[in-house]
């Protein structure tokens, strides 16, 4: 079904290099239109960053128009009819019509086909089966436009039946009802969700975490994250999640107090309590990177103490022992866990002050130890680190003889 020029003022869809990819998989009046997510945003009003094209060409074939028109071309799933457009202001993903033969739930068999319909029909949600021409008309064969102004999120026929097909289609459901639903899930989708739930265990853990966080970005997480507890998705997903409600406050301290989006790392620290080895092997089965799974341990097992009512003396020692970010991790969990509405001036206080403030570094140099009759090797740094403490307590002082005298102090009492 086709209908109007929806989309020709679409800044994206006018640029330069958007038109020239268009070009040149159209130039022979072969067809290629626009589809899933950047037709599906541009509808809502929201962001467009990634540009995805459907054709009628075999991708070898594409690949021909593309590179007789000058545009390189990257075979990136060619098998499965796909290859990206390189241009210099980005990429585009170009899939060739296809249709399932088989799938075991993780992977489908695909052949090539040129019906638009059967091509749409494949897909997961109604939302996500909207075309484009180059021109902007749209073209809805299976009516996610009025899913879209409704704003629900349903699958495509048989929603059992898509689920079969790739169970991850479970944890897409929920990530896209966060970002684009409003309300309670479809009920059909949900009962079909929670009927196939057994299947996530076959799933890679990489893509189990990419939708996870791509779910905890989202500012309906916490309440989409409800549906997959009782649903009995969560448990399975991440049976770790305990503390819900403390995510929820998280979230509205996010959206309503600090107008900041969600941190992945810091929600899923929100969703749990866990010991050192209970979160390194929660990190590890989710497969994150080790900068997030060193974050996201020592938020969890940091012992400072952090309270709203921390003077500003308290805070800058705080903020000099943990470092800007780990501060930051545990004053949003305490705020997170504080029921109390009126102390809410004083956490957000707290984060002001950690982003304005400049940690400073001892005016102290292992010259200066060595200078003061220190002998080199060890001593030099459990010397420096004695001057450091009292530094600290002192509040940073600048004054460089007060130090010198310290200096001098710990020397006399302690080196032999």
């Amino acid at each position: 079904m086709s209908g109007t020029k929806e989309l020709a003022k679409a800044i994206w869809l006018n640029e330069p290099d958007t038109r020239a990819v268009m070009d040149a998989l159209t130039g022979a009046g072969d067809v290629a239109r626009f589809v899933g997510g950047c037709v599906r945003n541009t509808l809502m009003g929201e962001e467009v960053r990634d540009i995805d094209i459907a054709t009628v060409l075999k991708p070898e074939r594409a690949m021909e128009r593309l590179a007789s028109n000058g545009i390189k071309a990257v075979p990136t799933g060619i098998d499965h009819g796909t290859i990206t457009a390189v241009m210099p202001s980005r990429h585009f993903e170009i899939t060739t019509l296809r249709v399932d033969v088989a799938s075991d739930g993780r992977h489908a068999d695909v052949a090539f086909t040129e019906d638009w319909l059967e091509d749409a029909k494949r897909r997961d949600f109604t939302i996500n089966a909207l075309y484009a021409d180059a021109d902007g008309t749209l073209y809805d064969p299976l009516n996610g436009r009025a899913d879209i102004t409704a704003h629900v999120v349903r699958f495509i026929g048989d929603a059992g039946q898509r689920i079969e097909e790739d169970y991850l289609r479970i944890l897409r459901f929920f990530r896209f009802h966060a970002w684009y639903g409003k309300g309670e899930p479809d009920d059909a989708s949900l009962r079909a969700c929670a009927a196939g739930r057994e299947g996530l265990k076959q799933l890679s853990a990489e893509r189990v975490r990419e939708e996870l966080f791509a779910l905890l970005k989202a500012d309906a997480a916490p309440a989409v994250l409800r549906h997959m507890a009782a649903s009995g998705i969560l448990p399975i997903v991440l049976p770790e999640a305990s503390k819900l409600d403390r995510l929820e406050r998280l979230a509205a301290i996010e959206a309503n107090q600090l107008f900041t989006e969600g941190d992945p790392v810091l929600r899923l620290g929100a969703m749990v309590d866990l010991d050192a080895a209970e979160a390194t092997l929660m990190a590890d089965r989710l497969r994150l990177s080790g900068k997030d799974r060193d974050r996201l341990v020592a938020m969890l097992t940091d012992k400072t103490k952090i309270v709203c009512y921390l003077s500003m003396r308290e805070v800058r020692r705080a903020l000099y022992k943990m470092g800007l970010q780990l501060f930051k991790d545990r004053t949003l969990l305490g705020w997170a866990s504080d029921e109390l509405e009126r102390n809410a001036f004083q956490w957000r206080a707290m984060l002001a002050m950690a982003d304005s403030w400049d940690r400073p570094e001892l005016p102290l140099t292992g010259e200066m130890v060595k200078a003061a009759g220190v002998p080199e090797g060890p001593e030099i740094g459990r010397v420096i680190r004695e001057v450091e403490e009292w530094w600290i307590d002192a509040d940073f002082i600048e004054d460089e003889f007060s130090i010198i005298e310290r200096l001098k102090a710990v020397v006399q009492a302690t080196v032999y």
